[in-house]
């Protein structure tokens, strides 16, 4: 039985669904056979330390939770399934986290320990957010509805009065809509609804409201993380006093830079230990967890892309669920996964825990100042120690400016620059509906085999070339000489594509001997000489 290939995917309610996954394959997969303690048998049981080590290689091999599960970690989830009743001990008794890692005996209950998923109650549920004007509304794509009557009457006033008596119509070419510029609020909602359109693209479901309260994403945030940010990528404060403390910085460059950040710094031994514990403490000190307890459902359903095969997929989709962040939060999270990974790949950074490696480490100390829910999740831990893990192995990728997003907004907010937007609510002369300002369509990926992208590379490499030759043929301003000396270069360098396109005068090439150089023209000769005999 494969233990590992059930994946949960994004959507409503994923940490309950991964709860319950788990307990299937628990109480499917553990080991249950006769035991005696004190005296007496007791018979389809298990011992405490047998489900800690089956449960161990359960996760890790799980590409829900990874390789990063650690024993303690088990042993902690085993304690919440006997206090759930997922478990009891052989004499009935549960409710209690009193389980370790010994020979005490547990066995499974009757009754069935699986947590019931909720149903969306009217009102209450994340679909049934009442979700303000959009452009990515049906009816409103590039509309916008908040104008004020003075705004109206303004971009009336210079309209023919003969137009508003209801006098002769002009020709259709000249006839006129009034529009307006873009305002601070049209941009801000256009930054927050492309990002939000990738993002629904990427996670693969039919709606955001699914796994994301949009109450809580601020367009000025994603505006400010992928515009205000020094030549590292790394996000700059308007107002210092939200930064990190000045000595929190200085420890976490003294560990990112070890041991070159300072030569005057103490050297005493233990010292690194030190500062690492401060770092610690700080980030554990703040009021939420980095990655705030309202983005905590959305980042949870980013971990059900952490598969082998979809690896650049999960990359993207934390680009720009990071970028949601507030930029104090999203500050803090590239100095602590920058200095993470520096202190994980540094070979002179003394030992920082006499039992633990290096980077286990750094995820496992990090892990729950980073992601968790301002409810407590029974697996909350396991699921940070999942994302955290990802984030620091591709924090140069996953916490840079996404240039291809970038591009598409700015693009787009140019050409509504160019061409303005009407005025909600004014019809066309022929009273037909208001008119709407083209949208430029953007296309969104999909993932591909390897075997589809190198075709996929070819055609568009293969295309490219074609228009090329299409230019150096077709180019007035090319004097014939030029364009001969260049065509020849082109022939040489792509004949497959230069004979589709110009099929008869490869062939007065071939005939054309006295052209070819006398080398290639014996050799030829000799060749088709040897053919014929």
């Amino acid at each position: 039985m494969d233990m590992s290939s059930r994946v949960i995917s994004p959507g409503p309610y994923r940490a309950t669904k991964l709860w319950n996954e788990v307990t299937r394959l628990f109480r499917a997969g553990m080991p249950l056979r006769k035991h005696r303690q004190n005296f007496r048998h007791y018979a389809s049981c298990f011992t405490a330390s047998a489900a800690v080590e089956w449960m161990h290689q359960l996760l890790r091999s799980n590409s829900n939770f990874g390789p990063d599960v650690t024993r303690q970690q088990t042993v902690q989830l085993l304690k919440k399934f006997l206090k759930n009743h997922v478990i009891e001990d052989v004499k009935g008794r549960w409710g209690a986290e009193d389980l370790e890692d010994n020979n005490v005996l547990y066995r499974f209950p009757s009754t069935s320990p699986l947590k019931p998923i909720p149903c969306p109650a009217s009102g209450s549920a994340p679909g049934s957010i009442k979700k303000r004007p959009s452009f990515r509304d049906k009816d409103s794509f590039f509309r916008f509805r908040h104008i004020k009557k003075q705004q109206e009457k303004e971009a009336w006033e210079n309209v023919d009065p003969a137009l508003e008596a209801g006098g002769e119509n002009p020709p259709a070419g000249e006839q006129q809509v009034p529009r307006r510029e873009l305002t601070v609020e049209d941009e801000q909602e256009i930054w927050r609804d492309i990002t939000l359109t990738h993002l629904q693209r990427i996670l693969g479901v039919a709606s955001l409201d699914e796994v994301l309260d949009q109450r809580h994403v601020n367009p000025q945030n994603i505006i400010h993380n992928m515009t205000k940010v020094n030549k590292h990528g790394v996000v700059t404060l308007d107002d210092k006093t939200n930064d990190l403390p000045h000595w929190v910085l200085s420890a976490m460059k003294s560990l990112a830079n070890w041991p070159k950040y300072d030569s005057a710094q103490p050297s005493y031994p233990g010292f690194e230990r030190d500062v690492f514990k401060t770092v610690s403490d700080y980030f554990y000190s703040l009021p939420q967890p980095v990655l705030t307890y309202e983005l905590y459902e959305l980042f949870i359903n980013v971990l059900g892309l952490l598969q082998p095969h979809c690896e650049r997929v999960a990359i993207e989709a934390l680009q720009l669920c990071t970028l949601l962040l507030p930029p104090t939060s999203r500050r803090k999270l590239q100095l602590l996964m920058r200095m993470m990974s520096r202190i994980s790949q540094n070979v002179d950074m003394p030992r920082l825990h006499p039992a633990i490696g290096t980077r286990t480490l750094m995820v496992h100390t990090f892990s729950g100042c980073v992601l968790g829910s301002a409810v407590e999740c029974d697996l909350d831990e396991l699921l940070a120690t999942r994302l955290v893990s990802f984030l620091m192995d591709h924090q140069q990728s996953i916490l840079s400016v996404p240039e291809y997003l970038l591009s598409a907004i700015s693009d787009h907010i140019q050409y509504l620059r160019d061409v303005q937007v009407p005025i909600d609510g004014v019809s066309n002369v022929d009273g037909g509906d208001p008119v709407c300002v083209p949208m430029p369509i953007y296309a969104f990926c999909r993932q591909i085999s390897g075997a589809e992208f190198e075709q996929q590379k070819l055609e568009s490499s293969q295309k490219a070339m074609e228009e090329l030759l299409e230019m150096l043929l077709t180019d007035q301003n090319m004097s014939e000489k030029d364009r001969r000396k260049k065509l020849k270069q082109f022939q040489k360098q792509y004949p497959d594509i230069y004979s589709r396109r110009l099929p008869s005068s490869n062939r007065e090439n071939k005939t054309d001997k006295p052209k070819i150089k006398p080398p290639l023209f014996n050799i030829r000769k000799t060749k088709a000489f040897s053919i014929r005999n």
